[in-house]
């Protein structure tokens, strides 16, 4: 132990940004703890260390109570012999501190208290930078990429600290090379004395709000505030903003002239294809422009409660509000924090249009209110107009159609569509229904093997028909022959009768 010590403990503070008076109270632990195990024949656990500031040395002492009968001699000391030491100042009671030299701590020691040092060194450098970054998580950082460990990559972010960039939160189809320079987000910070205390991401949603805050000014300044942000990294990501201005175009400030912004923001997610989004209150609007780029008809909320909605899309936006293998539904679901079915248009047109046509085939008149593209202030002033049910609506032309709503052509024309497809629905269950009823009064005529087996039934009846009625014309041609035979028999005897009569 010598005055190099204070010349390494300036040096230790130095570089590790640690505090001087923590380092000297984990050495005198290290020192305290070595004394001990050297000295322990001599003091047991009665052993002070302090730190000479002037000198820059450790000096170690012996603790031992003044007494009158010595009972401990590893903690007592008898008055005589404290006299001695100390003068006859000394009474019973008082504490003396009996210097023990240093130079006996031997290698062993030393080596104990080098590794205690150094163990409450570490604890000492974790303790500060969880103490200086664990308000920092969402932050985002800059390093080098250092190394890469079993899928991991450890990120060296200077002055001997090191980050984390667990394989889950890489972005798929980002590639990093060794001493590549990257930005990544403060995920984490643990007090774990294994590995590296800062966990890192390049796949979390915090990155994107971070890269959006730097190159948008009116982000920076709370102009323009983010809402929510959403990824599937590596493919597409959505991002809701509005605006605390009026005059300033939330989605327009993101973009940047000419996408100078968001094209930015691109190259470094490498490629990443990002959807900025107007956010608003009202959850069916927000869902509307949520699942951009397709254009949606209407949003109706089915379940207010468990917060689910339907939203209907033509057949043409079908495939992009989906998106590919359902991609850009399940964004915009989580996004706006609802439950979102896609419904297409058109088949809910031909569902609804076969149910009213159902109800025209009962005979009962659909009302031209039932129809969607008809408002109930058109429904009205068709009514004045004598123009009451669907019937009536599909037998109006399309110039009276914009002349009696006031509305463009392709309206009139959505309209009258929507009339004829009530209309076409009917005639087809009303025709359908006629040709089960005609095909059930029809009689079945027998085809193939059927009717083979028919014909021959026919004519096997007919044979033995055949065969019964001359079997029945040889019976009565026997009786006719036996009954000519008996009137000639008859004739006969009566002849004989009368020739015997005349001759007596």
């Amino acid at each position: 132990m010598t005055s190099s010590i204070g010349q390494s403990i300036e040096i230790l503070c130095n570089e590790q940004g640690l505090d001087r008076e923590m380092v000297i109270e984990a050495m005198k632990d290290a020192v305290r703890a070595a004394a001990r195990k050297q000295f322990k024949d001599k003091t047991g656990d009665f052993v002070q260390v302090d730190w000479n500031n002037e000198e820059g040395i450790v000096e170690i002492s012996a603790q031992k109570t003044v007494v009158e009968v010595v009972e401990d001699p590893l903690a007592e000391l008898s008055l005589t012999d404290a006299i001695e030491l100390a003068g006859d100042e000394i009474e019973i009671g008082d504490m003396l501190l009996l210097p023990l030299p240093t130079e006996e701590l031997g290698r062993i020691a030393a080596q104990t208290a080098k590794q205690s040092l150094v163990q409450k060194v570490r604890e000492a450098i974790r303790e500060k930078v969880y103490e200086e970054y664990i308000d920092r998580k969402g932050e985002l950082i800059n390093g080098t990429v250092k190394r890469f460990e079993r899928g991991d990559m450890i990120i060296d972010l200077g002055n001997n600290l090191e980050a984390i960039v667990p394989k889950f939160e890489q972005s798929r189809g980002e590639m990093w090379n060794q001493g590549e320079r990257i930005r990544v987000a403060i995920v984490d910070v643990s007090r774990e004395q294994k590995g590296q205390q800062i966990r890192c991401s390049r796949a979390s949603s915090e990155l994107l709000k971070r890269l959006f805050e730097m190159e948008v000014p009116e982000i920076y300044d709370e102009t323009v505030v983010i809402k929510s942000a959403v990824r599937e990294p590596g493919d597409r990501a959505k991002i809701a903003v509005t605006s605390n201005e009026k005059d300033v175009d939330p989605v327009g400030a993101c973009v940047g002239m000419k996408g100078s912004r968001v094209q930015a923001i691109i190259k470094e997610l490498r490629g990443e294809k990002i959807d900025i989004i107007e956010w608003s209150e009202e959850p069916s609007v927000f869902a509307a422009n949520a699942l951009s780029p397709a254009k949606v008809s209407q949003v109706r909320i089915t379940d207010i409660n468990n917060r689910l909605m339907e939203v209907i899309v033509g057949e043409d936006q079908l495939s992009l509000a989906i998106g590919k293998k359902g991609q850009n539904v399940r964004l915009a679901t989580r996004l706006v924090g609802w439950e979102i079915k896609i419904v297409s248009e058109e088949l809910l047109k031909q569902e609804i249009a076969k149910q009213m046509g159902k109800m025209m085939a009962s005979g009962a008149p659909v009302p031209i209110a039932a129809l969607e593209v008809v408002s109930s202030g058109q429904a009205e002033t068709l009514a004045e107009k004598g123009v009451e049910d669907v019937e009536a609506l599909a037998a109006m032309s399309i110039d009276d159609l914009v002349d009696s709503l006031d509305i463009s052509m392709d309206e009139a024309e959505s309209v009258k569509a929507s009339a004829m497809a009530i209309v076409e629905a009917k005639n087809a269950e009303v025709g359908g229904k006629k040709e089960d009823e005609a095909v059930a009064e029809t009689p079945v005529e027998p085809t193939g093997d059927v009717a083979t087996d028919a014909t021959e039934e026919v004519v096997a009846a007919d044979v033995e028909e055949a065969v019964d009625a001359d079997a029945d014309a040889d019976a009565d041609a026997e009786v006719e022959a036996e009954t000519e035979q008996a009137e000639d028999a008859t004739e006969a005897e009566s002849t004989e009768t009368v020739e015997t009569e005349e001759a007596k």
